[in-house]
């Protein structure tokens, strides 16, 4: 991207993020933006989801809740033994355990439910709907999450897949010192960490967010998480603000890719407030990935042109029905269904591989 391009997003980002902490913004600013609400049903996902985009408009066609139609498409991908970023199947931890994260926005309400690193049950996005249902609180973790789906009646099952535990025993029998597990270091610190280990780091991830027949808007982000991480480890995937965040009168956004440099950025709930500032979904996933690279202080965390070595993907819609995506680095792609077939479209991006 040029880099008037980039002086321009890092410039409106700064001015977003001030505004956001010095004052609230106009009520007339959020009605700019959601007074013409959409007119048609739409689904948005992450490039992995073209399956759950066709699932999820099928369910609110038939006159369902956005965030029925959601939950229902990533349970295509959570059950699918083939996909190992997420749900069955899904790459395990380091100890060879596989732990999931997901979580849930429910526009019209304005709730959400989540649960993280929790173990044997193939369909984290539905316990974290029933968070958010069963109980008063947003986030459950580890033992007591998995003991609240017992409760609630989801079924234990062995995760760890042949193809997974495959992987994993490459990933076992290659370990070198470039794990996780870093020694002490400052910002100026290179090449430690499981960026430059020698094999591959998954970091997939399923983000769904709709518009349903009555213009609600609800989502959901599901993830087994980084591939071989330490155990316990969370990404942003479970965390409203960072993995997904939803506004009924404005829009929703969410996350895919390093998790901990969405966490630090807090990016959906930031698009989210850009949308609010009258900023086209692209463009606000845009500024969200030049706030990553302003943030991103730390050398073992950049290439040799100062650039992250690392990407982070955001996909977004607004109430009108408008939606982007963007990345740090290009070839990113996000899935849409707008009521007659689902598609792939090109996101946008700061830098060109």
């Amino acid at each position: 991207m040029p880099s008037s391009r980039r002086d321009f997003i890092r410039q409106a980002s700064a001015i977003g993020a001030g505004t956001l902490i010095s004052s609230t913004l106009p009520s007339s600013l959020a009605q700019q933006v959601s007074a013409q609400p959409s007119p048609t049903p739409i689904v948005i996902a992450s490039a992995n989801g073209l399956h759950a985009v066709v699932k999820a408009m099928e369910v609110i066609q038939t006159g369902g809740d956005a965030l029925d139609g959601v939950v229902a498409g990533v349970n295509i991908v959570e059950d699918d033994p083939n996909d190992t970023s997420v749900g069955y199947g899904g790459l395990p931890n380091e100890d060879g355990v596989v732990e999931l994260d997901a979580a849930v926005m429910h526009g019209p309400t304005h709730r959400g439910g989540a649960v993280a690193a929790i173990r044997s049950i193939k369909n984290p996005s539905r316990v974290a709907r029933t968070v958010m249902e069963r109980s008063d609180h947003v986030l459950l973790v580890g033992e007591g999450a998995l003991r609240f789906a017992k409760t609630h009646g989801f079924k234990e099952d062995d995760l760890l897949t042949d193809k997974a535990r495959e992987e994993w025993l490459k990933w076992k029998e290659n370990l070198t010192t470039k794990d996780d597990w870093l020694p002490p270091h400052d910002e100026n610190t290179q090449d430690i960490g499981g960026l430059f280990a020698p094999f591959y780091r998954n970091h997939g991830t399923i983000h769904c967010s709709a518009i349903d027949l009555k213009g609600n808007i609800s989502c959901v982000t599901t993830t087994s998480g980084l591939a071989f991480k330490i155990s316990g480890r969370v990404g942003d995937s479970p965390i409203l603000g960072a993995g997904l965040f939803v506004d009924n009168e404005i829009g929703a956004a969410g996350s895919t890719g390093r998790g901990e440099a969405n966490l630090i950025n807090c990016s959906s709930v930031m698009i989210v407030e850009y949308m609010r500032q009258g900023k086209s979904p692209e463009d606000a996933c845009l500024m969200a990935c030049q706030r990553i690279v302003d943030h991103n202080r730390m050398r073992r965390l950049k290439d040799d042109r100062g650039r992250p070595n690392f990407d982070v993907k955001f996909y977004a819609l607004n109430k009108r029905g408008e939606f982007g995506s963007a990345s740090l680095f290009s070839v990113g792609k996000m899935a849409v269904h707008e009521g007659k077939e689902a598609r792939l479209v090109d996101s946008a991006y700061l830098y060109k591989r």
